[in-house]
């Protein structure tokens, strides 16, 4: 991310210069676009030296979720960039100005090759980082809106249509506020305390309710502290005299190897407790008509 942050720098001083040199919307949309990158990567940076504090005894799990908020916050400003640059494109289509096709086709190359040196650089960590893939996100939004701008350079140096210079900008304002989704979706399901999107509750269930010794379950619930960490908490009901500690373990072990879950909380009871909700024939009941 350092990396990035220096070659977005570089690159917004350009663009930002050369649109305003070359009277270019795209090239202006462009570096609020890389404005926007910069402030992504500083909040990439600092999110993720938050999260690396260790946890307190207000704060058990430290400040882990900070890198959701980080990449939240992230997926906002590029809602807003996009309906800025977009206002902007509608307000100029009737009058796009003269625009200087030769050095916005030029400022535009430079952008693109710088914004695919970022790309790859960041593609090369960790995806699974939801603060990491906002910042590659907005990277790679860059990379397109760039390839706009060039297009929007060989047209005006082409043909001189220069509205094609306005018509680029509301595409960029597009991509922009799509590449945003994942953003503003992930974040909040995480913060709403919802499943992680690639374990299938039910399955989780029906594989715990599968052990030999378990008769009950209830209360299941799994939800993510942060990108790559999910968590589960359940009441299990096992046999009589069944030995407790090693249904425990061996359901640990295999909620870790199967579904990747890491942090557990499984409170183990004997039969006869009278508040479970699922069955293990329930759930067997439900798969039959599941499928």
């Amino acid at each position: 991310m350092w990396a990035a942050l220096g070659i977005n720098l570089l690159m917004l001083l350009a663009t930002a210069v050369g649109g305003i040199l070359t009277h270019s919307l795209a090239l202006l949309a462009e570096a609020g676009h890389l404005l926007s990158d910069v402030g992504a990567v500083a909040i990439g940076l600092v999110v993720a030296r938050l999260a690396l504090i260790a946890p307190t005894p207000a704060r058990t799990f430290g400040l882990k979720r900070s890198e959701v908020v980080g990449a939240l916050v992230n997926g906002i400003a590029l809602v807003v960039v996009a309906l800025l640059i977009f206002i902007q494109a509608i307000s100029r289509l009737s009058d796009p100005g003269d625009v200087a096709g030769a050095g916005v086709l030029v400022l535009g190359l430079l952008s693109l090759a710088g914004n695919l040196a970022a790309t790859l650089i960041l593609a090369s960590g960790a995806r699974s980082d939801i603060n990491l893939e906002g910042v590659l996100r907005h990277s790679a939004g860059d990379a397109l809106s760039a390839l706009g701008v060039v297009v929007a350079g060989v047209v005006v140096l082409g043909t001189g249509w220069d509205t094609i210079d306005p018509l680029v900008s509301i595409l960029i304002s597009f991509l922009i506020a799509a590449g945003s989704w994942r953003l503003l979706k992930e974040p909040f399901d995480v913060l709403m305390e919802a499943a992680p999107g690639d374990i299938d509750v039910r399955r989780v269930g029906e594989t715990m309710a599968s052990d030999a010794d378990v008769v009950e379950i209830h209360d299941l619930h799994v939800w993510t502290v942060t990108s790559g960490f999910p968590a589960l908490s359940a009441h299990l009901v096992v046999k009589a005299g069944a030995d407790r500690d090693l249904v425990r373990a061996r359901i640990e072990e295999v909620l870790h190897d199967q579904f990747g879950v890491q942090h557990t909380t499984l409170q183990v009871v004997e039969e006869g407790r009278t508040d479970a909700l699922i069955s293990v024939e329930d759930m067997r009941t439900r798969g039959d008509e599941g499928n």
